[in-house]
């Protein structure tokens, strides 16, 4: 009993307290009386509405048709807050804890009116949660009368010590109902009492501050390797990984030396804005390189706030193909006679050249031009297209031409490829002539009578492709003839037997040329009448003989 009386004095506390500030929350500054025969939830509908509740409205479950609800004073020992229904053979009592202003749990106690000595009868407490909030940490205790000797309740107990049961709540769910049964009977004659109180928790006005530690993430991503001639794509995401917002976010970075924007900036700057919690913002950069190496960077992102994070070290090797080429051929040749060059194109780097293509530029006054497989003429040039040249090897291909005059023939090669400067080699060749003289004599009369005149022919013709110079012509006469007359391409004259003409100074390729010798025969016989041929490209002269019979 002492139990009870402390917990009492505890309601009696909260109850005090709450009164002074829970009519605004629960209703209405006017004070509602209750009423018997009304249940503490018509009880409380009638305390919170502007008029009386006139008739019962209960929110339980509805009774049997035979239950007649009746008017019944309280019961000695029920505040006035708490209200008495009267039911054909049991009575409720119905209560709000903590207090009747404010109240949060209901407590409905359903109990028979008579029972018989020594006979088991039950009865039930119903415990309501009248807030729209979980409530925890209910108590409720049952304090039995020492004539009551107890048998069970559903559910179990704790402990029946000094006639009291505890039951621990540990959550009620917003408008949640709970049922207690408990068994039990008389063990001599005299009124039975039973007393309930409930513990309720204490509802706090609690605020909520969110701790909150926002963090910045960066990455930085860039390829590995790239040519010189191509765009550096760079990559920055940006990220809160912490909780909370970041405002005013930016990343930054300062570029190498060598390293600029496609605008020729030397910083990279994006505006972020305001993160929240677990947002990334991505950008992306386009550089360029001026030139060759390696290129080390990191960007930093930060803050107003202060908060400043920066991104891994990314490194970027920027390469550059790098092409010899080498061309090979004879140094002399005669006109008419093919020429053959050897081209080799080398890559001397270490990245691949790609898209490596060879030219050759076929040179004037040459024809019949021939290339190794793979090459397409392509107006005055040859062109092989040999694709991508791995780092340290080399493509040699050959060409053939035939030069058609004398000079020097020049012929230039050129070898490029994606992002590699293009490389040339040029060979000079002297192209020269090859005269090629042919000397005729012949007989314009055969046989000759003697005394009759006997005509002879010289020709000369340069079957050759280069001139013929200082070109001498001398003829020798046998004794069977006389010398009488010559003419030609140049004047004659006799020297005894021998009949010279003046020096020819030159005789183009494919020119003709020739002189006549007139002689009258003197006597019978078969005379040789030789011609001696000689110019500077001979080493020995050439001598050509016509046989005439003269007769008598």
């Amino acid at each position: 009993m002492k139990k009870f009386l402390n917990i009492s004095l505890l309601l009696l506390g909260l109850g005090l307290s709450c009164s002074l500030g829970c009519r605004s929350w629960l209703g209405p500054t006017e004070a509602v009386q209750a009423e018997p025969g009304l249940t503490a939830g018509e009880y409380l509908e009638a305390r919170t509405s502007k008029h009386p509740a006139t008739a019962p409205v209960r929110t339980t479950s509805a009774p049997t048709p035979e239950v007649q609800l009746v008017r019944e004073e309280p019961p000695m020992g029920i505040r006035p807050e708490m209200v008495a229904v009267s039911q054909s053979g049991s009575s409720i009592v119905s209560r709000t804890y903590p207090w009747a202003e404010c109240g949060v749990v209901q407590v409905d106690k359903v109990m028979p009116k008579e029972v018989g000595l020594n006979k088991p009868f039950t009865y039930t407490i119903k415990v309501a949660n009248l807030t729209n909030t979980a409530l925890t940490d209910i108590t409720i205790n049952e304090d039995l009368p020492d004539n009551f000797k107890f048998l069970s309740a559903s559910p179990a107990a704790r402990g029946d010590e000094d006639n009291l049961l505890s039951w621990e709540i540990p959550t009620l769910g917003p408008k949640s109902v709970i049922q207690i049964t408990i068994s039990g009977l008389a063990t001599y004659i005299d009124s039975l009492k039973h007393c309930t109180t409930v513990i309720t928790p204490v509802i706090p006005a609690c605020a909520t501050v969110q701790v909150i530690q926002p963090e910045l993430k960066l990455t930085r991503t860039a390829p590995e390797e790239v040519l010189l001639c191509d765009p550096i794509q760079v990559r920055y995401i940006v990220t809160n990984s912490g909780t909370g917002y970041v405002p005013n976010v930016k990343i930054v970075e300062t570029l190498a030396s060598g390293l600029r924007t496609t605008g020729g900036r030397s910083e990279v700057v994006f505006d972020a804005g305001t993160l929240m919690a677990g947002q990334s913002q991505q950008f992306s950069a386009e550089l360029r390189a001026t030139k060759t190496g390696e290129y080390v960077s990191k960007a930093v992102a930060n803050s107003t706030t202060g908060l400043r994070t920066e991104s891994d070290q990314t490194r970027t090797v920027v390469s550059l193909p790098i092409l010899a080429i080498s061309k090979t051929g004879p140094d002399r040749q005669y006109i008419g006679r093919p020429v053959s060059y050897q081209i080799t194109v080398t890559n001397k780097s270490d990245v691949a050249a790609r898209n490596t293509v060879i030219e050759d530029m076929i040179p004037e006054g040459v024809i019949s031009v021939k290339g190794t497989a793979g090459a397409k003429l392509l107006g005055p040039k040859l062109v092989w297209e040999i694709g991508t040249l791995e780092p340290d090897t080399s493509e040699t291909v050959r060409v053939s031409l035939t030069p058609t005059k004398a000079g020097t023939l020049i012929n230039s090669a050129t070898a490029s490829a994606y992002c590699a400067d293009a490389v040339t080699s040029t060979v000079r060749t002297l192209v020269k002539g090859i005269p090629a003289v042919l000397m005729e004599v012949i007989d314009v009369d055969d046989p000759v009578r003697v005394g009759e005149r006997a005509t002879y022919v010289i020709r000369v013709k340069n079957q050759g492709s280069a001139h013929a110079t200082n070109i001498r012509v001398s003829c020798i006469l046998e004794d069977y003839v006389r010398y009488v007359s010559s003419a030609g391409a140049t004047s004659g004259s006799q020297e005894g037997q021998t009949v010279r003409f003046l020096p020819l100074g030159t005789l183009a390729p494919g020119a003709e040329v020739g002189w006549r010798v007139v002689v009258e025969a003197v006597r019978v016989g078969d005379m040789r009448f030789k011609a001696i041929l000689n110019m500077d490209e001979l080493s020995r002269p050439v001598e050509e003989t016509e046989s005439t019979h003269l007769y008598e």
